[in-house]
């Protein structure tokens, strides 16, 4: 009994210090101070964009730090640790300090203003502080009782967010979920609810001929993984054919349309893109709205990433009509600069929000209080326990108004459009599309590879971008244009320069004069 009593008195120390207000008051000032440095060497350009490192190495690394468990920063700590059983206020700080610090140091710095790869932001750090609140205090969404204010918050950017893409005051609804690849199937989910009426009860067996997407495209592969995970299959995507700008041909759409219309096959919907990822291309959406209406088609609208334009008076021209469409997709973890994940899914109808899901859950909606499900956001939602994702845009819409997310838009659209008028000058650089939004793909071909086989420029740009990100100088991407490897840029770290891609130019040429080797 006696060794029972000691151990129980010892779990509860080490509880006491896992709960410590004052341990989170150290800990928290210590983690800030931190932060704030590791962000001013950052963005001093006095780190590497890249701490690349092999991925065992880098397992065994954080694995080690399991090993040693808490309060292992140094010698003294870990005698603290042995005589207490559990860590005291200086020591649980000391020790956040030194895991902060590694974490730092080993981390991916999207915040170093040469960072201009995948369409994830340098955030704005302050939204972390109010992401913070709903982490520390555990608050989720399912149903209203469990997370109030965060569904307040919820419904409240959902509101100005989707009467800034221009839906209806009152008539619209929408939802916060994890990512653009689940806001896209939820949307689909209802398109294809709607489309065919008993699919979530009796599913799609038998149906002849067999139900498709139209789809852009260059759209995401999430949207071909929706149709897999839908059911409906990949081989059921029906490619728009695209202009000369990589957007979709209305025109053509049209007859496409007519043409499945006339053969009697089942249109899930039709999907566009604005800011499509390979070059950031935005269908002119006024054009499609009118051929899906004329021909019954649920239009939704992948703008993951090119939503926020509708924020910039610049540029909202390219996103006009997407408060026309039937669904739409706007990730606030990429041109709106907050942290992932926080992805918006809007219906222009307001109906439709509850036609994604039906199901039964007496264990978790309260039939006594029924007035409060209209804002349980398990019912429109895959996910049931939902973080509060919606907190840090609410902070900086709260401190900065809506006029930040414009100045984001534009300066870094801006800096994407200079980017490109540097590389048309270049004769060793190829341009391969006119920016419409803040994506520049391209190709570096020195001048004894002119005339080379395309084959040989393909792999050039494959061993460039490798040997660059793994420097940690720079860091780009990839993808293919019309089959082609091409190299690929998002500015989408608004304190970038035009100096910082000059020397992303120069930097393609040092390494393009050794055939791609560091």
């Amino acid at each position: 009994m006696a060794s029972n009593s000691s151990n129980l008195d010892a779990a509860h120390k080490r509880i006491a210090a896992a709960y410590d207000p004052n341990a989170l008051e150290a800990a928290g000032a210590r983690l800030v101070s931190e932060l704030a440095d590791h962000m001013r060497h950052v963005q001093a350009r006095e780190t590497q964009v890249l701490n690349w490192a092999d991925p065992e190495q880098l397992i065994a690394t954080a694995a080690s730090f399991l090993h040693q468990g808490a309060g292992s920063a140094s010698s003294s700590s870990r005698h603290t640790q042995e005589a207490t059983t559990a860590p005291d206020v200086e020591t649980i700080a000391n020790g956040v300090a030194q895991l902060a610090g590694e974490a730092l140091a080993r981390g991916h710095n999207l915040h170093h203003p040469r960072y201009v790869g995948h369409q994830v932001p340098a955030s704005v750090p302050l939204a972390a502080l109010f992401d913070m609140i709903g982490t520390a205090t555990n608050q989720v969404m399912a149903i209203y009782e469990m997370g109030p204010w965060a569904t307040a918050v919820e419904r409240a950017v959902v509101n100005v967010v989707g009467e800034q893409l221009g839906f209806a005051p009152g008539g619209f609804a929408g939802l916060v979920t994890s990512g653009g690849s689940l806001a896209n199937l939820t949307a689909l989910l209802t398109a294809r609810n709607v489309a065919l009426g008993d699919a979530w009860s009796k599913g799609l067996s038998g149906r002849d001929p067999a139900p498709v997407i139209v789809v852009n495209a260059d759209s995401h592969y999430c949207v071909t993984r929706s149709a897999g995970i839908l059911g409906l299959g990949t081989q059921h995507i029906v490619k728009a054919a695209l202009d000369d700008r990589r957007r979709i041909d209305a025109n053509r759409l049209d007859e496409t349309i007519a043409d499945l219309r006339s053969r009697g096959v089942p249109i899930i919907a039709a999907v566009a893109a604005s800011g499509a990822t390979p070059t950031g291309a935005c269908d002119r959406l006024s054009d499609l709205v009118e051929v899906c209406r004329r021909h019954e088609v649920w239009l939704h609208v992948d703008a993951a990433h090119g939503g926020a334009l509708a924020f910039s008076p610049r540029h909202r021209h390219l996103v006009n009509g997407i408060g026309e469409c039937d669904s739409v997709v706007c990730d606030a973890h990429k041109m709106m600069f907050m942290p992932a994940l926080c992805a918006f899914v809007f219906y222009r109808n307001r109906a439709h929000r509850v036609a994604a899901f039906q199901q039964d859950a007496p264990y978790l909606f309260d039939p006594a209080a029924a007035h409060l499900t209209e804002y349980d956001s398990g019912i429109v939602n895959l996910e049931c326990t939902k973080r509060a994702a919606a907190f840090g845009l609410w902070g900086i819409w709260s401190l900065f108004g809506p006029q930040l997310f414009a100045d984001l838009v534009d300066v870094t659209i801006d800096l994407a459009k200079q980017f490109h008028a540097l590389l048309a000058a270049a004769e060793d650089f190829e341009t391969l599309h006119e920016p419409e939004c803040n994506i520049v793909a391209f190709r570096h071909v020195p001048g004894e590879l002119q005339h080379a086989p395309p084959e040989q420029i393909d792999a050039l740009q494959a061993r460039l971008r490798r040997a660059v990100v793994e420097s940690g100088r720079f860091f780009l991407t990839q993808t293919r244009l019309d089959g082609r490897c091409v190299l690929r840029t998002t500015i989408i770290n608004p304190l970038t320069t035009i100096d910082d891609l000059q020397a992303l130019m120069d930097c393609l040429r040092e390494l393009g004069r050794t055939g791609g080797t560091p």
